[in-house]
């Protein structure tokens, strides 16, 4: 039966001023449509979305983004027996309201890696924003370079804030050095995560991974978990950078040196973008008995900032 006011008294309210994703689900009560058979009607009609992208689009956590996923939208107002047009309009208003009421836009990963445009096309691909709805409390990574002065091992220990309703994953980028082999990178889902999807670009060493919470977050709410990447596939590494797209957030780096290769200067740096010069260089003196050096930022600026060493 078509959707009805006696079905859901507030779905002719909704269907009107939205927003979406409660008009979608409004509908899908109204209708009385389990998702499992909404994806099936969108396949008889050669439009491939998965039961858990229809889950987040009706709950808010994602937006239909991508041409494919618009032309779902279209095809949901057939099978849910809507006027045309009424959810990609919602869509298209709750867009601008967001753009007018969300955080400042960040910076893309095109303008803080040499390799963002890879980083984007993978997001694309999974139908992640790069604002994923948080951001960094505080972050403390370790990094470990081997004997052969490759990148062993990387490993976070992450405290986010949701600011919305509805976040259970972090995305997770990793930047290989020249000559490493992405589909040979393991993902490592340590307290309070699990693996979900990891998907890589084979030409520019980027690897990308959803880190799925044990919690669905509400804006406010903090999350603390770990995760790492074991590498080792690169060549020998001269540096190890992190791109922050936000302001705000304590960051703490170390990276360790094994005894084989010990470097002869350290220093920490900051870079405005992927081709700009170091700036506030600073040296670091590796402690003798573990050959490590650090730096701590206490609130981190948007830019590049990093840790370089050389080779004897």
């Amino acid at each position: 039966m078509p959707p009805s006011a006696e079905s859901d008294p507030d779905l002719p309210r909704l269907l009107h001023a939205g927003p979406f994703h409660l008009a979608l689900r409004a509908a899908l009560t109204a209708r009385g449509l389990p998702l499992h058979r909404v994806q099936h009607r969108l396949a008889a009609q050669g439009i491939k979305v998965g039961v858990t992208s229809l889950s987040y689009w009706q709950q808010g956590a994602r937006r239909p983004q991508r041409p494919e996923s618009l032309r779902a939208v279209r095809a949901l107002e057939q099978i849910l027996e809507l006027p045309e047009g009424t959810l990609l309009r919602l869509l298209s208003a709750s867009g601008a309201a967001g753009a007018a009421t969300s955080r400042p836009p960040a910076r893309s990963y095109r303008a803080l890696v040499s390799a963002g445009a890879a980083v984007d096309e993978l997001l694309a691909g999974l139908e992640l924003p790069a604002d994923g709805g948080l951001h960094t409390v505080g972050h403390h990574e370790r990094v470990r370079v081997g004997a052969g002065g490759e990148l062993l091992d990387r490993a976070s220990q992450h405290v986010v804030r949701a600011h919305r309703d509805g976040v259970d994953r972090y995305l997770a980028v990793h930047h290989g050095d020249p000559g490493c082999d992405p589909e040979r990178i393991r993902v490592r889902a340590g307290e309070n995560c699990r693996t979900g999807r990891v998907r890589w670009h084979r030409g520019t060493g980027v690897l990308v991974a959803e880190l799925l919470f044990d919690a669905r977050l509400r804006t406010g709410d903090t999350y603390l978990f770990g995760y790492g990447f074991e590498d080792g596939t690169g060549g020998r590494c001269t540096e190890y950078v992190r791109g922050f797209t936000y302001t705000g957030g304590q960051y703490v780096l170390q990276v360790r040196f094994d005894e084989a290769a010990l470097p002869v200067r350290c220093r920490r740096f900051t870079r405005s973008s992927p081709g700009a010069p170091r700036t506030a260089l600073a040296d670091l003196t590796p402690s003798g008995r573990h050959r490590a050096v650090h730096l701590v930022e206490e609130s981190v600026r948007r830019g590049i900032l990093g840790i370089a060493w050389d080779w004897d």
